[in-house]
């Protein structure tokens, strides 16, 4: 049973760590006769899976039990049943699972509580207490209110108040049987602007409960219209206090008040002030009601005025465009010089609430000015809050921007911060990393010790670039095992939310690429016909990722069954992506300089192939092919026709030459690709073939199938070449992290698919390479002749 509990609970996966044989037995004795039952009664465990509650109980430890019924489901996966829940649950999108902790010295059940001692019950209801208020504590961390938080600078400065609208409880409410005689003077005919303006700001301060109700009253209505009805005669300020209390009120965003407002306010707008305006953005703001052509009216005025801003009208004009998600393009340049003018006065909260407001609106800035505001948030960064730190760093993500002293500081200060950091939050932090090639493993293993407890907090989103930002920087935590388990649950429990997001499903599943997993299930759900037409429809360019995926999955799991992209769709993404190398890639200078030099030093182009040996890699190779004795194979025939005997080049690899080359010590080629990486990225390296177009031929594939005899998954040993495939990598600073010799996780991914299909990478890195474009032609000569001619290399081929 405990074998079919871990087939069931874990997706099928490439690499998934066993469960240790003590702790399966001992949760096996240690399971109650409740949870026998339900495992002899699956049907019976899956109806009642959505109410199971989840307790911690109080132990040391490490031994956990995760318990689910749901996941003794009968009903097949992927099946119509199963897809067609009302629950939207697919593909194992079961229930979370219920963890009950035992003490590690016992795997005895803890007796029923009606049946136990008095002295253990009291014991174990302090137990169950003292965890739930760990429990709340946690979701009070996790809590994340989108239309509040981002407003915290208004607490900064008491100038917002009259720039903002407070949603909060009042501080004194009325009685809640006063409602009815507010609505029953509107019943009486009083409706003049000042009465009716009266009525709203009264009705606004009754408890919650009882205004919630207003929106079945008759009254309500009654008093809605009156004030629709005499719209062209409220004040301006009496205009805006209908307008504060409606946002307490059960007036939704679509509601035929909020449209006269609208109108009226568009109307008048050039007559009143600049603080009013702000006032009336903010509160469509909290009705959540989209008012572009209100907004627009307002960039306009605050255009002609903008020499009248005062600092805390800049930053809540900063916070509207972002809540507005558009950038007027009029304002750029004074939005800057308005930025620096005030810097050294904006408080910390400020700073995060303008870069908040500028990442929304897609507002791009001046290298100059992310730069001036990255060099005040690291010097006092430990005073900032969490909050409004990440949403600098999202700013410093889009503009590119690769400020070293905050990073570092960064790397200092939040480690010890990721506990009390939400889920979305560490999101952004670990999305900054990654997206900025900046590897700093203080920072990412404390986000991977603390996300597995974090994990059903967890968007589709946030769980994706979580999986992508720790493949793209090609690393696996300490934990590796317990993170990535909880992870790909969490994207079968979010399996529905990638019905229409599918982009993300596509990310989390390149990221675990990068990294040697590949989670068959999610995998044959992604490339199903249903599924990749919805990538065709999305707004994001989805078709390099899937070919990625798709020929990653044919050459590094030969045991898998599960869907596969059509022939005619792979042609297709070959086509487009070799037609964009031919555009940007085989031109660049270095790939260009390489591929002459090698010509010239092999003995013509029918020597060497600038082309992309894996398209589904997105970066260009230059395949060279030696015998077995070292010398060159002629085997690129569709180049023009040159000299075929191999020209002999005499040049003096004098040691002066190669300590510079090399930095004082003879490595082999094979060696400067190592340098840097991790003894995870030299596992499964296997050989077999692939023609240039990018598909598996015939004989490979069969080569690759396990031979009789053999365990599933187990990659055979191929059959000792005649040739030795030489897949010269011509790098850019863009294939490492950041100022390090760290391969990027495709660029891992690339060299490990290369090596399985019997190729001999090796490099010509940036830092050796770039600098001998500029030195003679005998000294590059030199340099490759060492590379393709290194005596290691043949060995290593055998």
């Amino acid at each position: 049973m405990a074998t079919v509990l871990m087939c069931r609970r874990f997706p099928r996966l490439s690499r998934v760590a066993a469960f240790s044989t003590t702790a399966k037995h001992e949760a096996e004795r240690g399971s109650s006769k409740s949870e026998r039952e339900k495992e002899d009664n699956p049907g019976t465990a899956n109806a009642r899976a959505e109410s199971t509650a989840t307790i911690h109980l109080l132990s040391p430890v490490d031994y956990r039990v995760l318990y689910n019924p749901a996941a003794y489901a009968k009903d097949r996966v992927g099946s119509p049943q199963h897809m067609d829940r009302d629950s939207g649950q697919a593909l194992g999108d079961t229930v979370t699972g219920t963890a009950q902790t035992f003490p590690a010295a016992s795997s005895q059940t803890l007796p029923p509580i009606r049946s136990a001692p008095p002295k253990s019950n009291t014991l174990l209801q302090q137990t169950i207490l003292a965890t739930l208020s760990k429990e709340k504590e946690k979701d009070r961390w996790e809590m994340h209110d989108s239309k509040e938080d981002p407003r915290m600078f208004q607490k900064e400065r008491p100038e917002y108040s009259s720039l903002s609208c407070d949603s909060s409880e009042p501080a004194q409410p009325l009685p809640a049987e006063e409602g009815d005689s507010i609505l029953g003077s509107v019943a009486a005919g009083e409706d003049s602007p000042v009465v009716l303006t009266d009525c709203f700001r009264r009705l606004s301060r009754l408890p919650a409960e009882r205004r919630a109700a207003l929106a079945a009253e008759p009254g309500f209505d009654a008093l809605c219209c009156g004030a629709v009805t005499a719209m062209g005669l409220f004040s301006t300020p009496d205009l805006i206090h209908l307008l504060k209390a409606c946002v307490r009120l059960p007036v939704p965003p679509t509601h035929p008040l909020l449209d006269a407002c609208e109108a009226e306010f568009c109307r008048r707008a050039w007559d009143m002030q600049l603080e009013q305006l702000l006032l009336v953005a903010d509160c469509w703001r909290c009705l959540e009601r989209s008012v572009p052509s209100y907004l627009s009216i307002l960039f306009s005025f605050a255009n002609l005025h903008w020499k009248d801003l005062t600092l805390p009208q800049f930053v809540q004009l900063v916070y509207i465009i972002g809540e507005g998600r558009r950038s007027p393009a009029d304002l750029a340049q004074k939005v800057e010089s308005t930025i620096l003018k005030h810097l050294e006065s904006f408080t910390l909260e400020e700073l995060g609430a303008i870069c908040l407001g500028l990442f929304k609106s897609l507002s791009g800035i001046s290298d100059h000015v992310m730069r001036r505001i990255a060099d005040r948030v690291s010097l006092q960064m430990e005073d900032m809050s969490s909050y409004a730190l990440v949403n600098v760093l999202k700013m410093l993500r889009y503009t590119r921007m690769d400020h070293l002293p905050l990073l570092r500081e960064l790397g200092k200060v939040i480690p010890e911060r990721i506990p009390t950091v939400n889920i979305q939050g560490i999101m952004h932090i670990t999305l900054t990393y990654s997206s900025l090639h900046y590897f700093d493993e203080a920072v990412l293993a404390a986000v991977a010790t603390s996300l597995p407890s974090k994990v059903s907090y967890c968007r589709s989103k946030d769980a994706a670039k979580f999986l992508w930002s720790f493949g793209c920087l090609d690393y696996e935590p300490p934990n590796e095992e317990e993170f990535y388990s909880s992870l790909i649950k969490q994207i079968h429990r979010k399996l529905h939310e990638f019905r229409k997001f599918p982009e993300h499903l596509l990310t989390a599943l390149l990221g675990l690429a990068f990294v040697k997993r590949f989670p068959e299930e999610l995998i044959d759900y992604a490339l199903r016909e249903e599924f990749v037409q919805k990538t065709r429809g999305s707004k994001y360019e989805l078709s390099k990722d899937l070919f990625t995926l798709g020929k990653s999955v044919e050459i590094e799991c030969p045991t898998y069954r599960g869907s596969r992209l059509s022939p005619q769709l792979c042609q297709e993404f070959t086509e487009m992506v070799l037609s964009f190398a031919e555009q940007e890639i085989y031109i660049r200078p270095e790939i260009v300089e390489a591929t002459t030099l090698l010509e010239s030093m092999l003995g013509g182009p029918e020597y060497v192939k600038n082309h992309m040996i894996l398209p589904h890699t997105r970066s260009s190779d230059l395949e060279v092919r030696l015998a077995m004795d070292g010398h060159p194979i002629p085997f690129n025939f569709s180049a023009p026709v040159a000299v075929k005997k191999l020209k002999h080049i005499g040049v003096s690899l004098t040691d002066e030459l190669m300590a510079q080359l090399i930095k004082g010590r003879a490595q082999s080629p094979v060696e400067v690709e190592n340098e840097g990486r991790t003894p995870r990225q030299e596992r499964g390296d296997e050989a077999a073939t692939l023609r240039s177009d990018g598909a598996i031929p015939a004989d490979t594939k069969s080569q690759a199938e396990p031979k009789s005899g053999c365990s599933p998954g187990a990659l055979p040993s191929l059959s000792q070449p005649r040739e030795v495939r030489l897949a010269l990598q011509v790098s850019n600073r863009n294939h490492y992290c950041y100022g390090s010799k760290r391969l990027l996780g495709l660029h891992c991914l690339k060299r490990r698919q290369l090596r399985r299909l019997g190729y001999v990478v090796v490099e010509l890195p940036f830092w050796e390479w770039f600098p001998l474009l500029r030195r003679t032609r005998s000294e590059k000569l030199s340099y490759l002749y060492y590379k393709v001619f290194d005596p290691a290399l043949l060995p290593k081929a055998g």
